[in-house]
């Protein structure tokens, strides 16, 4: 078994609880149904923000709603790069899983542009 790392990211509306908790679950959703992720596959994730996203952490939302309470995960602010995507959500989840596994990446509500 190896461990490989799948990346996804979205765009928030806005800098708020809702508006994080709602992005970063319909993300991770995609990403686990895409590539067929189970919880117990999970090493560990790791979320980033744009600096104007501050107003809540997205591995709660992991952690609650998506039940990855076992799932060690942490939460940083993205490099300010001038001209970069605002209000944008990242994530990689790392999984353990069989060599031959494909990950499929995911990019959501106008993310794609960072895949060009």
């Amino acid at each position: 078994m190896i461990s490989k790392g799948i990346r996804g990211a979205i765009t928030v509306e806005g800098n708020t609880s809702e508006a994080i908790g709602s992005a970063t679950i319909r993300l991770l959703k995609e990403m686990v149904e895409r590539n067929n992720i189970e919880v117990d596959m999970i090493s560990h994730a790791i979320f980033t923000l744009t600096e104007d996203l501050n107003a809540d952490f997205p591995a709660k939302y992991a952690r609650v709603n998506l039940k990855w309470k076992e799932v060690p995960m942490m939460c940083f602010h993205e490099l300010n790069v001038p001209g970069s995507l605002a209000k944008c959500l990242r994530v990689l989840i790392v999984i353990n899983c069989g060599e031959s596994f494909t990950p499929e990446f995911v990019y959501l509500e106008g993310a794609e542009a960072l895949r060009k």
